[in-house]
C-alpha cells in the first residue's frame, strides 16, 4: 500500500498544481495542432478526461469483481468522436479537474485488500488494480508535459 499512497500522494500534487499552468495558455494556442497529425493540447487533454473515464471503471469495478474483463478503447476515435477543439479550453480543464479530483477521491478510499485484484483490458495481459493506478498516473503525467512547457 505504501507505493500506492504515494503515487496518489503524487497524482494529488499533480492536480493541485496543473490547473494554473493549463489556464497559461489562450483558447487559440490550446486548438493549434504542432502538425496535421498530431493532437492539439485541448485533444490531449480531451484524450486525458477519456482516459479518466475509462479508469474510473477500472478503480471502481475491479474493487467490487476480480479477474474482470474490461474492453480496451480507441483513442484515436473516442478524440477525433468528441470534437475536443470545439469546446472552449477553460470547460475541457474544469471538466478534466473535476473528474480527476474525483478519481483522486476514490483512490483515497480505496479497500487495500483489493489492490492485487485482476483484470484484463483487451488484449492486454492481466494487470492488477495497484499497477493500473500507477500506470493511469504515469500515463497523466506523460501528457501534462507534453501540453505543459515551461
Amino acid at each position: 500500500m505504501n507505493r500506492v499512497k504515494n503515487t496518489i500522494v503524487e497524482f494529488e500534487r499533480i492536480l493541485d498544481e496543473s490547473s494554473k499552468k493549463l489556464l497559461k495558455y489562450s483558447e487559440d494556442e490550446a486548438g493549434k495542432k504542432p502538425v496535421p497529425e498530431k493532437w492539439s493540447k485541448k485533444e490531449i487533454l480531451g484524450h486525458l478526461i477519456d482516459s479518466a473515464a475509462n479508469n474510473h471503471q477500472r478503480f471502481v469495478r475491479m474493487q467490487i469483481e476480480n479477474n474482470l474483463k474490461m474492453p480496451s478503447y480507441e483513442q484515436d476515435q473516442w478524440v477525433s468522436t468528441q470534437q475536443y477543439n470545439t469546446i472552449s479550453w477553460n470547460e475541457l480543464i474544469r471538466f478534466w479537474e473535476a473528474y480527476n479530483y474525483h478519481l483522486l477521491h476514490i483512490l483515497w478510499n480505496i479497500n487495500p485488500a483489493k489492490l492485487s485484484n485482476t483484470g484484463t483490458i483487451g488484449n492486454h495481459n492481466e494487470m492488477t488494480l495497484e499497477f493500473i493506478i500507477e500506470d493511469y498516473v504515469g500515463h497523466l503525467k506523460h501528457h501534462l508535459q507534453q501540453i505543459i512547457v515551461n
